[in-house]
């Protein structure tokens, strides 16, 4: 007859009541010992290690987006270099930052639309002693009207200077800075727009200059992947800011009567996307579905689209 009950290993464990070997005894006993030794240790190793600051250069720092992000790179330590032609308003705001944060925070007027801006701003940094682990190039501007209707010397002069800040100021300065950020594997942040993705009727130059911001920042971005650098283009659309009034949009249907994001709320999402290294960043669904529409739209489609968006009104 088969024998269907399986056979069971029986293990024998030890009287509780006997005392562990006298190895086991030793190695407890000095890991009590060695736990709370080692972690005093490395307190101690904290305290005595220095601060390691980093600093930012922030272009356009006087008001809007750039007078946001001063204040999240504050927030999360970073000492500052503003610079924009409205010293008085960031010097206000560094006396803030320097109140609330802890952190050093120098003004530089600069004039960044002539040729020479770009290359001073440089040498007076550079003067400093400072080294920079950030650069957010987000000085800009736009003007609305029709390519053909301004008066030529004015128009041309005031389009001269906007490619100069838009574009010429952005490669110059990430090419001047470039060593500091190789050797700090810093962080590059371009302020681009929802304009880049089309061409713009109504602001014809202004689009054309934030394409080119773009195009520049995910092509450097690409090159710079392996060195521990990041590129990121905030490619916000119309936000309550003053570009809004030195662009004269007020009369355009773009803006007209619509509730727009605030700069603070567009600085905080642009700040997040380039803390995650994250190369292009469009804020807002809305934002967001329009500019991957225009990728896959045919361009005299796009043109008239964005022309009847932005057309003046009443």
């Amino acid at each position: 007859m088969l024998n269907l009950v399986p056979r069971c290993q029986v293990k024998v464990f030890p009287d509780p009541g006997l005392r562990p070997p006298k190895r086991l005894t030793w190695h407890l006993g000095t890991g009590f010992l060695i736990v709370p030794f080692m972690k005093a240790l490395w307190r101690l190793t904290l305290a005595e290690r220095p601060t390691i600051h980093k600093t930012a250069l922030i272009t356009g720092a006087s008001s809007g987006i750039g007078k946001a992000l001063a204040r999240h790179f504050a927030h999360d330590g970073y000492h500052l270099v503003l610079a924009a032609r409205g010293v008085t308003r960031m010097q206000a705001l560094a006396d803030d930052l320097q109140k609330q944060f802890k952190v050093d925070v120098t003004v530089i007027g600069s004039d960044l639309e002539t040729n020479a801006g770009a290359a001073q701003l440089h040498a007076e940094i550079k003067a400093r002693g400072v080294v920079l682990s950030a650069l957010v190039n987000n000085a800009g501007y736009g003007a609305f009207g029709e390519f053909k209707d301004s008066e030529l010397a004015q128009e041309l002069a005031q389009e001269l200077a906007m490619m100069q800040l838009n574009m010429n100021t952005v490669v110059m300065l990430t090419k001047l800075f470039m060593p500091d950020l190789l050797a700090t594997r810093g962080k590059i942040l371009n302020t681009a727009s929802t304009a880049a993705f089309q061409p713009g009727p109504y602001m014809a130059v202004y689009y054309a200059t934030k394409s080119f911001v773009l195009s520049f920042s995910e092509a450097i971005a690409s090159e710079l992947e392996d060195t521990g650098v990041t590129v990121t283009a905030l490619c916000p659309g119309p936000t309550a800011s003053g570009f809004q009034d030195k662009a004269h949009l007020g009369g355009s249907a773009l803006v007209k009567g619509k509730k727009l994001p605030t700069s603070e709320e567009v600085a905080a999402l642009g700040y997040r996307a380039m803390q995650r290294g994250q190369r292009v960043y469009i804020p807002g669904f809305m934002n967001w579905a329009m500019a991957q529409s225009m990728r896959i739209t045919p361009r005299n489609l796009a043109t008239k689209v964005v022309k009847t968006l932005t057309r003046p009104v009443a």
